[in-house]
């Protein structure tokens, strides 16, 4: 059997002016969506956030205390970035919906794109492990919930159920941008949520 090689981690500067609690929050941010929550260890956290690992256990408990803390950050930050991206500008219910695509392919090129955190958490997680569904559900229903009042307001039918396919469409796009690392993933998501909203 052909053992693996450690992974070679980045480790970003800390911002020693920031609260441990954040310093440990963001190193982990940076750790976690590039190489995946498996493969860093709590030893490259805390030397990332220069502070000492009873500082983590005592501010989190544990690690996966801080992939919650983590996760719930990432959420609540993209969340307002996208829908203040749909939006931000005003306009009709339609409007604002033809903004997904747009909006995603600002966020597909940019250096620092590793995919949706949450598709990512499920990914690497026990799949009988109902944690990391609950977080992404609870962050997904958000986005959800807007599209479905967007597509309400837009005077489209079944509004619920094609706020879903729009979800759907969004998450297939982001697992494409990932793998392929081309923000062109995008244009493709822009032409299929033109195809599904009713004209």
């Amino acid at each position: 059997m052909t053992i693996a090689a450690p992974i070679e981690i980045e480790r970003p500067e800390p911002d020693l002016r920031s609260p441990p609690r954040e310093r440990l929050i963001e190193s982990a941010r940076t750790l976690f969506c590039r190489y995946g929550i498996n493969s860093v260890g709590v030893d490259a956290i805390i030397e990332a956030a220069g502070t000492a690992k009873t500082t983590l256990y005592k501010l989190f408990g544990s690690k996966d205390g801080l992939v919650e803390a983590v996760l719930d950050r990432e959420g609540q930050s993209w969340r307002s970035w996208f829908l203040t991206s749909i939006d931000g500008p005003g306009g009709s219910a339609r409007e604002r919906l033809a903004r997904i695509g747009p909006a995603l392919k600002i966020w597909f090129s940019r250096d620092d794109f590793f995919g949706c955190p949450f598709i990512n958490a499920v990914g690497e997680s026990d799949k009988a492990d109902d944690r990391m569904r609950r977080l992404a559900i609870a962050h997904k229903s958000i986005v959800l919930d807007r599209l479905t009042a967007l597509c309400s307001e837009a005077g489209i039918p079944e509004a619920e159920q094609v706020a879903h396919t729009l979800g759907l469409v969004i998450d297939g796009a982001i697992v494409m941008a990932l793998i392929t690392r081309d923000a062109s993933a995008a244009d493709v998501a822009d032409r299929a949520c033109c195809a599904i909203l009713p004209h």
